[in-house]
Formats: C-alpha cells, sequence, structure tokens
C-alpha cells in the first residue's frame, strides 16, 4: 500500500529498512562487468562445456523463479522455455532432467518490488494559495484476500497507508512544495515476503498523496495520532497483477465521493530478485552472465536460421525474447547495460556468424542515446573499446576482401557491404567511441588504405590465378590477356555498383583509386611482357597481342569516367609498345579475309537466297568478311595520325584487292557451274547472280569511308599531312576499285543483253514480214509476249541496278534494229505502222509504269526521230500532203524577212453564203527575174490541199508588165465549206509567177495563208472589217523535204506523184535563182 502525503523533508529513522535509490544515481551501483583485457580479435563465440554449464543452471533458475504477468507476445508455459533452453545449449535430455532438479532444489531467491514514483498531475490544492505540498508514501500490505471478499476488506481499499501498514515499513518521497503537478523520480526497492503458490493473496497499495500544511510546520519523531497532513489520493495496486515491468499513469482514488476527480500518478514497476543461488550469479556480474547469455541465445537463433536455408533478420524467436526479457529484469539490468550487452555480443557473433550487420544499428543507437562516460568502470571502457576497435578491423578486413566478400553473383551483396558501410559510420560517430579510441584515424582514410590494401592483394591474386602452367611467351601472353579482361570486368563493377555505395556513405571514389592502382600495376606487366617479344612477331603471337592491345585500349578508356582521366597515366601512349606487332596484324587481317572469300566462292551454287535478295551466299560472306576488316581498323583505332593513315591505306588496298579477287573467282565459278549445262537459262540465271554478286560487292566497297571513318581521320591527319594527300590517296584507291566493279558489272549486263538482243531482231523482222491482212495490233503480239518473258525473267533475277541497266542496253539496241528496219520500209506505209504502234507498245513495256527505265531515258535523241519518221512513214499519201503544208504553213509564220518580196491579202469567210471571199491588193519589192531586170508578175490562187477542195480550180491574178511592186487589187471568191477550211494544213497557197512569153513561167515565191486563221472561219460570227494581211514569199527547202521523199517512194500513188512532181518542179525554179529561201 502506498499514500502520498504532504510531509515535511525531514526522513523519521525508523524507515532504516527501505532502501532509496534515486533515479539520477541507479545506473552507477549496478554490479560490475568482469575485468577483459582489451582485445583487437574477438573470442570465440563457443563457451568452454563448465562455463555453458552454469550458464544454463542460470538460464532455468530464471525460468521456474519467474513472477509477475507476462508480457504480451512473450511465451506463458515454463515447460515450453524449458525446452527452448535444452535446444539453445544443446544438452542432452538426461543431463537436462538432472541440471533442472539440481535448479529446483536451489534456495529461492529474495523477491523485491523496484517501484519508482515519476510525478503527478492535476492533483488538488490544499493550501490557501491554490497549491499543495505533496509527498507519496508506499508500502506493501500483507495477507489481504482478494477484493470483493468481505465489506471490510473494501473498506480497506479507502484507507491510508499509515492506517494499514507499519510505519516502519512504509517508504516516503520528499515534499515538493507549492505545486499541482509534483516530479519525484525517486526509486524505492520494496521487499516481497510472499510464497509464490499463495501471490494471490497479496495486496499492494501505492500512492497514497498526502498535503503538508504550511511550510514551516516541523514534525517531530513522536507523531500524534490525527497528523495535520492533508489527504491528496490513493492507488492501490494487486501484486500478482503486475507484469515485470510496468510504467503507467495511475488514477488517484479518493476515500469519500467529495472529490472523485484527484488527478494521477506516475508510476513504474519492476520485479527484481536478490541473492540469487545460482553459481554464475555469486561469481559473476550480472552484466557479464547476461552477456552470455545473449550471446548464447543470439549463437543458437543464426544456427537455426542457417540450417533452414534462412538468413537471420535480427529478429529473435518468442522463446529467446522472454528468457532475456526475464532475466535482464530479474537481474535489474539497465536499459543502458543491456544495450552495450547487446552490442558486445551482436559485434562479436557478427565477425563469426552470418547475420545482417544492420543488427548492430539499434544498439549503437541506444549506446549513443544514454552514452555517459562516467557511468562505466575502467574495466568497462576497456571492453567496449575493445569491441569498437575488434569490429572496426573486421569490417575493415572485410572492405579489403569485399570483391570476395561480397560477390555480385550473390543478390543482396551491395546492401551487405552498404549496411556494413553504415555500421561502422554510425559507430564512428559515436561519443562513446570518440571518448574510448580518440586516437583512431577518420573512417575514410581506413577505407581508403584498406581499399588500396585490397586492390593490390586482389591483382596479385588474379595473377596468380592465371600463372601459366607451362613457361612462355605465348603461354604469358595468354595469362596476361587474362588477367587485363579480369581487371576491366573489376573496373566495370566498381563503376556500375561499388563506387556508388561507397561515395554515398564515405564520399570515398573507389572507381578512381581502383582505376589509379591497378592501369599502374597492368602497364608495368605489359611493358616487360612486349619488351620480352621484341620486333620478330609471329602470326599466333601477333594475334594473341592483338587482342591485349584491345583489352589495353578498352581499359585505357575507362580513364574518361575516373577523376585521372587529366593527369598522368602510366598506360598513356601504351600503343607503342604494339608498333612491331602492325604487320603482322595487317597481313593476318587479309590472309584470313582471302581464305574466307575463297571458302565462300567455292561453296556457292550461285542461287539467288530469296526473291527479295538476288544475290548468292557468297556476297553476304563476302560483305561480313569487308565488315570485320572494318570492325578490326576500327578495334585498332591508331592513335598516331600519321600511322593511323598509313594503316587506312592499307585497309583499303587490300580490301579494293579482295574486291577484284571476288570478281575473278566468282566468274570462275559461274563457268565451272555453267559447263556441261544444256540448259541455257539455268547458265543465264547464273550470269544473272553474279552480276547481282558483283552489285552487292560494289554497294559494300562504296561504305569504306563511312565504316573506316575517312572524315574523322581527315581531321586528325589534317596536320601531318599535305593538302589533299588523303583525297588522292584514299579516294583513288576507292574509285579505282569501283570502276573496275563497273566494268565487270556492265560486262555480264552486256552479255545478258545480247542474248536477248538477237530475239529482238528476229521478233522485229518478223513483225515486217507478216502479212497485210494481219492487224498491227496481233503483228506485233510475238514481240511483246518475247519481251514480257525475258524481262520479267530478268527483273526475278537481277536487282534493281543491274536491271535497270539491262534495260537501258536493250533500250538502246531495239531502237537501233527499229531505225533500220524503218529504213528499210520507208516505202510501206503498212509495215511502217505496225513499226510505229510496235514503238509506242515498247516504250510501254520498257517504262513499266514507273517500274523500268524513266521517261527521260526512254526519249533519247534516237526514239525521238524514229517517232517522227514513223509517224511520217505510216501516215497515208494525204495525211502526207497535209503535214507539208502544215510545215509550208509553220514555215510561213516563221519568215520574217522580205528579201523574196511579199503580197497583201484581204481574206473573209460568210458562212451564211460559204464564200471565202479573197482580195489580193498587192506584191511588193519581187525579184527581177528577166534580163531587162524587171518582172512580169502575177499570182495564182489555189486551195490546198487539193484533195479537200478537189472541185475548186486555181485563180490567177492579171499579168503585170515590168513591175516589181504590181497592184493587183482583185477580188476572188470560192464556193467552199467551212468544215474543210478548218482542218489542219488547210492554207489558201499564193504563187507568184514572172510570166515569159517564150518558155515556162518563173518563180518569184509562194505564201501560205492558213484557212482557219481566216476571220469568219476563227469564230461563228460573221466577218466584219477585215484586216490586210501582209505574207513573206518563201521557198521550197532547197535540199528536199522528207515528206516528198517519202511520197515519190509511193510509186504506185498517182496523187502522190503528181503531187511531187509539182513540189519538185517549184523546187527546181527556186534552185534556178541566186537569192536563198528564208528560214
Amino acid at each position: 500500500m502506498a499514500t502520498l502525503l504532504s510531509h515535511p523533508q525531514q526522513r523519521p529513522p525508523f524507515l532504516r529498512q527501505a532502501i532509496k535509490i534515486r533515479r539520477r544515481r541507479v545506473r552507477d551501483l549496478q554490479d560490475p562487468p568482469p575485468q577483459m583485457a582489451p582485445e583487437i580479435q574477438p573470442p570465440s563465440h563457443h563457451f568452454s562445456p563448465e562455463q555453458r554449464a552454469l550458464l544454463y543452471e542460470d538460464a532455468l533458475y530464471t525460468v521456474l523463479h519467474r513472477l509477475g504477468q507476462p508480457e504480451p507476445n512473450h511465451v506463458t508455459e515454463a515447460s515450453e522455455l524449458l525446452r527452448y533452453l535444452q535446444e539453445a545449449f544443446h544438452v542432452e535430455p538426461e543431463e537436462h532432467q538432472q541440471t533442472l532438479q539440481r535448479v529446483r532444489e536451489l534456495e529461492k531467491p529474495i523477491f523485491c518490488l523496484k517501484a519508482t514514483v515519476k510525478q503527478a498531475k492535476g492533483i488538488l490544492g490544499k493550501d490557501v494559495s491554490g497549491f499543495s505540498d505533496p509527498y507519496c508514501l508506499l508500502g506493501i500490505e500483507q495477507g489481504v484476500g482478494v477484493p470483493g471478499g468481505s465489506p471490510g476488506s473494501r473498506q480497506r481499499q479507502k484507507a491510508v497507508v499509515r492506517h494499514t501498514i507499519p510505519e516502519e515499513e512504509t517508504h516516503r518521497t520528499q515534499v515538493i512544495t507549492q505545486t499541482l503537478n509534483p516530479v519525484w523520480d525517486e526509486t524505492f526497492i520494496l521487499y516481497v515476503a510472499v510464497d509464490l503458490d499463495t501471490v494471490e493473496s497479496v495486496r499492494q497499495k501505492l500512492g497514497e498523496l498526502t498535503d503538508l500544511h504550511g511550510l514551516r510546520r516541523i514534525f517531530k519523531e513522536a507523531r500524534k495520532d490525527k497528523g495535520q497532513d492533508d489527504f491528496l489520493g490513493n492507488v492501490v495496486l494487486r501484486l500478482q497483477d503486475l507484469r515485470c515491468r510496468e510504467d503507467q499513469w495511475y488514477p488517484l482514488e479518493p476515500r469519500t465521493e467529495t472529490y472523485p476527480d484527484r488527478g494521477q500518478c506516475h508510476l513504474q514497476f519492476q520485479l527484481i530478485h536478490k541473492r540469487r543461488a545460482t553459481s554464475a550469479s555469486r561469481s559473476q556480474p550480472s552484466y557479464t552472465v547476461h552477456l552470455h547469455l545473449l550471446q548464447q541465445l543470439v549463437s543458437h537463433e543464426v544456427t537455426q536460421h542457417e540450417a533452414g536455408s534462412t538468413s537471420w533478420d535480427g529478429s529473435l524467436s518468442p522463446q529467446a525474447a522472454t528468457v532475456l526479457f526475464l532475466h535482464a529484469t530479474q537481474k535489474d539490468l539497465s536499459d543502458f547495460h543491456q544495450s552495450m550487452a547487446q552490442w558486445l555480443a551482436y559485434s562479436r557473433l557478427y565477425q563469426s556468424l552470418e547475420f545482417p550487420s544492420s543488427c548492430l544499428l539499434h544498439p549503437i543507437t541506444s549506446i549513443e542515446y544514454q552514452w555517459i562516460q562516467g557511468r562505466l568502470k575502467a574495466e568497462q571502457q576497456e571492453e567496449l573499446a575493445a569491441s569498437f576497435s575488434s569490429l572496426l578491423t573486421y569490417g575493415l578486413s572485410l572492405i579489403r576482401r569485399f570483391r570476395s566478400v561480397f560477390p555480385l553473383s550473390v543478390s543482396d551483396s551491395p546492401a551487405r557491404l552498404q549496411s556494413l558501410l553504415r555500421v561502422l559510420v554510425q559507430m564512428c560517430k559515436m561519443k562513446a567511441f570518440g571518448e574510448l579510441c580518440p586516437n583512431t584515424a577518420p573512417l575514410p582514410q581506413l577505407v581508403t588504405e584498406a581499399l588500396q590494401t585490397g586492390t593490390t592483394e586482389w591483382f596479385h591474386l588474379k595473377q596468380q590465378h592465371h600463372q601459366p602452367m607451362v613457361q612462355g611467351i605465348p603461354e604469358a601472353g595468354k595469362a596476361l590477356l587474362g588477367l587485363v579482361q579480369d581487371v576491366i570486368g573489376d573496373l566495370h563493377q566498381c563503376q556500375r555498383t561499388w563506387d556508388k555505395i561507397f561515395h554515398n556513405t564515405l564520399k570515398i571514389h573507389l572507381f578512381s583509386m581502383a582505376f589509379r592502382e591497378l592501369q599502374w600495376l597492368v602497364a608495368k606487366r605489359v611493358q616487360d611482357h612486349t619488351t620480352a617479344v621484341g620486333d620478330a612477331v609471329s602470326p599466333e603471337m601477333g594475334e594473341s597481342l592483338f587482342q591485349l592491345y584491345i583489352s589495353l585500349k578498352e581499359l585505357y578508356q575507362l580513364r574518361m569516367s575516373s577523376s585521372e582521366r587529366d593527369g598522368v597515366l602510366a598506360l598513356d601512349n601504351f600503343h607503342r609498345w604494339f608498333q612491331p606487332a602492325i604487320p603482322s596484324w595487317l597481313q593476318k587481317t587479309y590472309n584470313e579475309a582471302l581464305a574466307r572469300v575463297q571458302r565462300a566462292v567455292q561453296m556457292d551454287e550461285l542461287v539467288p537466297l530469296g526473291e527479295l535478295t538476288k544475290h548468292s551466299t557468297s556476297a553476304v560472306d563476302l560483305s561480313t568478311c569487308f565488315a570485320q576488316i572494318s570492325h578490326t581498323a576500327r578495334q585498332l583505332d591508331w592513335p598516331d595520325p600519321e600511322e593511323a593513315f598509313m594503316i587506312t591505306v592499307k585497309f583499303v588496298e587490300d580490301t579494293c584487292r579482295l574486291a577484284l579477287v571476288y570478281c575473278s573467282l566468282i566468274k570462275a565459278r559461274a563457268r565451272e557451274l555453267s559447263s556441261g549445262q544444256k540448259d541455257q537459262g539455268q547458265a543465264a540465271n547464273m550470269l544473272c547472280v553474279v552480276v547481282n554478286d558483283m552489285e552487292q560487292l560494289r554497294l559494300v566497297i562504296g561504305k569504306l569511308p563511312a565504316q573506316l571513318a575517312w572524315e574523322a581521320l581527315e581531321q586528325r591527319v589534317g596536320a601531318v599531312l599535305e593538302q589533299g594527300q588523303l583525297q588522292n590517296t584514299l579516294h583513288a584507291q576507292l574509285q579505282s576499285a569501283l570502276a573496275g566493279l563497273g566494268h565487270e558489272i556492265r560486262t555480264g549486263v552486256r552479255t545478258l543483253a545480247e542474248q536477248l538482243e538477237v530475239g529482238i531482231a528476229k521478233h522485229i523482222q518478223k513483225l515486217v514480214g507478216v502479212r497485210e491482212s494481219v492487224l498491227p495490233e496481233d503483228a506485233i503480239l510475238p514481240l511483246m509476249k518475247f519481251l514480257e518473258v525475258e524481262l520479267c525473267y530478268m527483273n526475278t533475277n537481277l536487282v534493281q541496278e543491274n536491271f535497270s541497266s539491262l534495260l537501258t542496253l536493250l533500250w538502246t539496241h531495239t531502237l537501233t534494229v527499229l531505225v533500220e528496219a524503218a529504213a528499210s520500209q520507208r516505202s510501206s506505209s503498212l509495215a511502217s505502222n505496225r513499226l510505229k504502234i510496235a514503238l509506242q507498245n515498247l516504250e510501254i513495256c520498257f517504262h513499266a509504269e514507273g517500274c523500268g527505265l524513266p521517261p527521260e531515258a526512254l526519249h533519247t535523241a534516237t526514239f525521238q526521230a524514229l517517232q517522227r519518221d514513223l509517224e511520217l512513214q505510216a501516215a497515208s499519201s494525204r495525211e502526207l500532203i497535209r503535214k507539208y503544208f502544215c510545215s509550208r504553213i509553220q514555215q510561213q509564220a516563221e519568215t520574217t524577212s522580205e528579201e523574196l518580196g511579199a503580197v497583201t491579202v484581204k481574206a473573209s469567210y460568210r458562212a451564211s453564203e460559204q464564200k471565202l471571199r479573197v482580195e489580193l491588193l498587192s506584191a511588193s519589192s519581187l525579184l527581177p527575174l528577166d534580163s531587162n531586170g524587171s518582172s512580169d508578175p502575177f499570182v495564182q490562187l489555189t486551195l490546198e490541199p487539193r484533195h479537200e477542195f478537189p472541185e475548186l480550180a486555181a485563180r490567177e491574178t492579171q499579168k503585170h508588165k515590168k513591175d516589181l511592186h504590181p497592184l493587183f487589187d482583185e477580188t476572188f471568191e470560192f464556193l467552199v465549206p467551212a468544215e474543210p477550211c478548218r482542218k489542219a494544213g488547210a492554207c489558201l497557197l499564193l504563187t507568184v509567177l514572172d510570166y515569159d512569153t517564150l518558155g515556162a513561167d518563173d518563180l518569184e515565191g509562194e505564201a501560205f495563208l492558213p484557212l482557219r486563221e481566216v476571220p469568219g472561219l476563227s469564230g461563228s460570227e460573221e466577218p466584219g472589217e477585215v484586216p490586210q494581211t501582209r505574207l513573206p514569199l518563201t521557198y521550197p527547202a532547197p535540199n528536199g523535204d522528207p515528206i516528198l521523199q517519202l511520197l515519190e517512194g509511193r510509186k504506185g500513188d498517182r496523187e502522190a506523184q503528181v503531187f511531187v512532181r509539182l513540189r519538185r518542179h517549184r523546187a527546181k525554179q527556186a534552185s534556178q535563182h541566186a537569192l536563198r529561201p528564208a528560214p
């Protein structure tokens, strides 16, 4: 029972049995730890049999003498805890029973209640000032039954401590003056003289608050029965309801119902043991025994998880947590000492067992939060300092060997390393660490040194691992190559994974440090190896050196990600070590490529790979081969500009040479496969494949500038080469190779074209010789079918570039054959018409709706000339005559010179009368054709062509004597329908003649007036005022008109012959005069 009262501050002498422990001193009075010498390396976590037996006895004693209600989530049954301890200590059943019986026979401990009165709040104010001077009385009321048993017991619950507990068994706090919220923070130990079997009959009455009347009142030892202290409140608790540890606020109960709300009191309780009978408790400090028990149980927990192939996450099982809680509580261990014990146990076990280092963070945080150096004795400080040093040393050893301890093949390795670094960082930041280990170097410095040492050790281990069984330069080269590749792999891991972890935790750039150390080690060994190889490099050694060079190049490129990229490195200019091997590398590259080309051609059956891929297998292999050469050149990427230029020249030279060798080999392979072949189509198909392969090769060769990075090379060598040297060298080599390939391709396409040209010529000849009854469309059908089959075949078997070249050759040849055929059939309009239709269809065929030749390739000068000729040759005689007058009308329109003279006319047409009215006004500037220097001109008027106006006779004007500027002023009317006048070529022919009495009239010139331009014919309206038209005189062409030539060749056509004789006569007349016709 405890009663809080208000009382003077002096303690009465009869409270000599109470043990008062103030909160500020309680942690300094714990059992001292055993003396241990500081150790850098922690002892083994295994105990000797004697130590384990003593510890097992103490653990069983803890379970058997358990007091208080169990904590939530703790194990209630003692039998379960005993079984767990038997497993944790690996005790045989018989030995367990013997030990258990012996522990049961041991003397029971003294049970004590450790009570701490923390504070109260909201109490009543009993003084006139409105405040109180509260203090608290505590005591254990012995032998009280269960509440509710009798009215008397219920009345005793309302009683105060001084009325129910002897004064010598009562404990009192200090008086806190003038407050309603007193804070005491005082601890008392109350002995519980009870039998565990009858603990239900035990009552505890705590927390009677009493107010002191007046601050100056003095109490004496002999007190009156009725004191002057006022009752403030009461707390009554049953001991059997308490847990091992309690910490909560309790409401203050009144004696009467006058003031039901009297505030709250904050109390802490702990059920502890005194005078434990076990050997360990008698011979060792409580802290040490608890440390060993914790170490034993945690070791068992970790081992159990390892047996189940799972990782321990730091969480104790309910059994272990219950035993450790009971042990720490019964031995009255402070929170600080429990945290310290946990730290010591965990830090030792971490160095020998597998569990997450994150489990160390909680005790670190707890120690840091509660750290006061003065609460530990020298031995404890040394033990804690030794644990710090031991874990730091062990952690640094793990960091030094992090590549093997935390392999990336295990998924959680980065997280484990990061957790270890966090533990070390937090540990080194602790006030305890700074005070106990003041001379320790900064953690980043220690870790950096460990990483440097570990990197060097790792390199030497790898070097030993790659040490060859047989000593020799080739074997040493292979071993060195493997070592360099391991270094590159390690640096990549550092860059991708480890550097971020070390930088985030300690601001250490692991990658830069590792690169600096490893590149120096690698450079020394590579330089020694290349010196041992010397200048005479065999092909096998050259291959080994090339792989080593490529690996070093990759290693050196990692400097760009390092902070050392601007400093001096041992690998700078490492390429110079490999200069003697360059000729061997180049020759090996060419030899391998040549052998691959030869194998590819020998295995090639010259069959297209597919519908879309029209080249054969050797072209694919060749492309891959050239790509490999380019890849080798890019791998080499020689740093020296001038030497890089010479190497590139060699690569281009070898590539071009391989291209020409391939052309020779593939043609030989085609001849080999086609020899003895009776099927000419199969031979043509192979030839198509060969041409396609060459075209594919030309495409590949054309990519050399991009593949070999000529532009970048040109920028690099600009300062060391003469201007234009690269252009003259590399581009000249490339253009020469492309020209050679182009010639080979053209030769192949030309061969294919020749095979088709024969068939085209035969079909054109047959076209001309078909009988007249066959329609032109039917006559050209065999030719078109032939071309359709052959060109479809070629399109299927040739790539587009070569097919276009073939079409160009065939088109040129076809035009040549058609020109020859047209020349031989000039007199036959029927044959010419067939050729004309054939040309039209051939144009459509070769254009192929945009998939063949473009219009500009089809419409050559030959094509246009042939098209015009056939257009004329296929025309009828009357059509040719019409075309003739069309050409003369065009000539008339283009003539502006009047050197032959001119005529002036007015012409109009009245549609209502169907009359063409012509007024011939005059002529001027005529040529003097008579010997007297003058002429006798007259004009002959005819409507042409005659077959359009057969019933209209020619008209003539009066003859004017000796007049070069005659004024005719005559009118002529022609009765003619409008329709023939509007046709192309319809014209009024004005022939100016010089009358000659004795001989034939001489020709002064001709003028052509197109009838469709005559007013009244050009529109629907009747003509009004008719304008004059001045027409310069012209002559026929002196060299003969092609139309007249065609008409002249039609001997059986009388109309054509008459027309030709007249036009020839006019031309003859014109040729007799000195003046030449206007253009």
